[in-house]
């Protein structure tokens, strides 16, 4: 393995190999069939609070599937992009744009996640409740280690003073 890995892009790595196929088929799931695929268990906590709590119709209910799945499909976006930054050797290396593209799906994952899972704790769906929470705290170790993690910065070389002139003859407007 290359030595210009940094732990969050690997974290990252594994998180995207997890989070796009898996919801991406949950988001196609919900496309097709808008009320079937809310219905099933990754989407259920958010089904029932709408259809118990916020009374939605059948038009409103589907709206809300097709804003779910285009907001799953948009964290699977961003680990995609993050995904094909990171493979690419020279973007790698600068460390420019691949960073950003995994915090924006971290935070829009984390929100979405976190949402659902308060929605499961409140509508008594333990088991959606129990995936949710994984999820988060999946979302929420690598945000972490990348908030902690120091980029790895190249030592650049300071140029040489000179020392014929003493340090008390120096004005303040020499370069």
């Amino acid at each position: 393995m290359s030595s210009n890995w940094r732990i969050s892009s690997f974290n990252g790595a594994l998180l995207a190999a997890y989070f796009i196929p898996v919801w991406t088929i949950i988001a196609f799931s919900i496309m097709v069939s808008p009320i079937h695929g809310l219905y099933e268990r990754p989407s259920v906590s958010i089904a029932l609070y709408a259809s118990d709590y916020l009374h939605l119709g059948k038009m409103a209910t589907v709206r809300l599937a097709w804003l779910l799945a285009l907001a799953r499909i948009t964290v699977v976006a961003f680990f995609a992009v993050f995904l094909a930054m990171t493979a690419f050797s020279p973007l790698r290396k600068t460390g420019s744009g691949a960073d950003e593209a995994l915090a924006v799906a971290l935070c829009l994952g984390s929100v979405l996640s976190f949402a659902s899972m308060m929605m499961a704790s409140k509508v008594g769906e333990i088991e959606a409740l129990r995936m949710h929470a994984a999820e988060l705290l999946m979302l929420l170790g690598t945000a972490i280690v990348m908030l902690f993690e120091t980029s790895p910065k190249s030592v650049a070389k300071a140029p040489a003073i000179e020392t014929s002139t003493p340090a008390s003859e120096l004005s303040l407007q020499q370069p």
